[in-house]
């Protein structure tokens, strides 16, 4: 069967483990000693309300999904119509290659193609990574097209406290 999210990839150091997912390149699950410390999703979920994604080329919305770059106005699809925005850039449901894995590390990269409202060219990388410190995420994004692009980058990670909600905390 093939998950929803698609491959997932574990990470483990010590008493740490991670599932990154090939779909939108995302962090599913996170815990230190069996407790989660993400309100993650499970293996045969897809992601929901945002769970874990990468939000590239912008975080956030564009009202109206429109922008302006280097004098020249742009209109992205609205896939939050009922809010009128686009949201959360345009990586989030594609696929990712894991191009580098260790037991403790790995590396998921994309290539942005120019699309509608985003004729630009982008490779991004991003690299997972547990240690005596935790966990670790670097992002890097590479221009490679010939013109200047506009680029943002968010997580969309949903943290818990081991609880249903914080507001009970």
């Amino acid at each position: 069967m093939i998950a929803p999210s698609g491959k997932q990839i574990t990470i483990v150091a010590n008493d740490q483990q991670a599932v990154v997912v090939e779909v939108g390149g995302g962090l599913r699950s996170y815990s230190i000693g069996g407790r989660e410390l993400l309100d993650g999703y499970g293996a045969d979920e897809m992601s929901s309300s945002g769970r874990g994604q990468v939000l590239i080329p912008w975080p956030n919305r564009l009202q109206d999904g429109s922008y302006e770059f280097n004098g020249a106005s742009y209109q992205l699809p609205l896939n939050e119509p009922e809010r009128r925005n686009a949201i959360h850039g345009l990586v989030r449901w594609s696929a990712w290659s894991a191009t580098e894995r260790e037991p403790h590390r790995v590396v998921m990269e994309h290539i942005l193609y120019p699309q509608p409202g985003y004729p630009f060219f982008l490779g991004i990388s991003i690299e997972y990574a547990l240690s005596n410190n935790g966990l670790q995420v670097r992002t890097t994004a590479t221009n490679l097209g010939t013109q200047s692009c506009p680029y943002g980058s968010g997580a969309h990670p949903y943290l818990t406290l081991g609880t249903a909600t914080i507001e009970t905390v």
